[in-house]
């Protein structure tokens, strides 16, 4: 999985990507064919933004949350996708009984 990072109004530091990488990387347990995923890490005044789209091989998944911590903005952004691949895994499963 290609992961791609970028920031707005905001200073990406090694250990922001990498807890980026960590959290994301946590998708592929459910869904084994992500292409791509590209994250989009912001700040507007006091609010931290995270907004991600997963290409999946036949549909594109797209989250985003705010906190006013940017960590947490991450973590809330993984559990929307997260729930997003699961619920679409089980599409899958019932559509080929």
């Amino acid at each position: 999985m290609h992961i791609n990072i970028s920031g707005h109004h905001v200073d990406l530091t090694q250990p922001i990507k990498d807890y980026v990488n960590n959290k994301l990387s946590r998708l592929e347990r459910h869904h084994d064919r992500i292409t791509s995923t590209n994250v989009i890490l912001s700040v507007d005044k006091l609010i931290q933004k995270a907004e991600a789209s997963v290409h999946v091989s036949g549909k594109d998944f797209f989250a985003n949350s705010e906190s006013e911590d940017l960590y947490a903005a991450i973590d809330l952004l993984t559990d929307k996708l997260d729930r997003q691949l699961i619920k679409y895994k089980e599409k899958q499963r019932s559509n080929h009984r």
